[in-house]
């Protein structure tokens, strides 16, 4: 059976993404994200034919993203030829995940623009750096997560009562200021803390606006 020959525009479209917590935050709003791609077009001759958004949406699955599913559909269809984002956190929160639409755009022959990362898979080496740069992140990730979980262990292994403390442990707090220190969205930081069962002083589940009350605090010291 032939393969079905796509003539592809030379279009860009562009993809922004925002959770409810995250639209008050200066920085990553939807209206910041789409100044930048609309510059990062501009600058590179790219016709920028719609900049599509999900507004108040996990990052977590890809289908349950119409914004971020009707892109790849236009890409499929040939509608554009490059897709645009401002942080590579707006397009996928795993690396399997983006090695996914990596290996779909390769296939599909359309390209993936990360403005943060100055990675441009319309180049030879843009799907290369692109992988290692979320692989580093994902590491990155993983890291601080076990550094907290060796920690409390020592802490419980002294007898110290990790269930219900009054105030929060150091490690836990130096972690949630790194992880946003490296661009991880208060969602995500949350998001991570719970699945890790790692309690809030109150004995709570963690909530982006906790985490953000954190981050505002002085730096601990490591």
């Amino acid at each position: 059976m032939a393969k079905r020959v796509i003539q592809r525009s030379e279009a860009a479209i562009g993809y922004v993404r925002v959770s409810t917590d995250e639209q008050a935050e200066s920085g990553l709003g939807l209206a910041k994200q789409r100044s930048v791609i609309e510059a990062e077009a501009a600058s590179r001759g790219w016709n920028l034919s719609e900049v599509i958004a999900d507004e108040g949406l996990s990052g977590k699955q890809v289908q349950n993203r119409p914004g971020l599913v009707r892109c790849l559909q236009m890409l499929e269809a040939g509608e554009a030829s490059v897709l645009i984002v401002h942080k590579l956190d707006r397009l996928a929160r795993s690396v399997g995940d983006f090695a996914g639409l990596v290996r779909l755009a390769e296939k599909q022959g359309w390209a993936i623009f990360i403005s943060d990362l100055a990675i441009d898979m319309t180049t030879p080496t843009g799907g290369l750096m692109a992988n290692i740069s979320a692989s580093v992140a994902e590491w990155e990730r993983k890291i601080i997560s076990q550094r907290t979980k060796d920690a409390l262990a020592v802490k419980k292994a002294q007898g110290v009562k990790l269930g219900k403390p009054r105030q929060l442990a150091p490690e836990v707090a130096q972690r949630i200021q790194a992880e946003r220190q490296a661009g991880r969205t208060l969602q995500a930081i949350a998001n991570g803390l719970n699945d890790e069962s790692i309690m809030t002083p109150s004995g709570k589940n963690w909530s982006p606006a906790l985490v953000r009350k954190i981050t505002l605090q002085e730096p601990v010291a490591a």
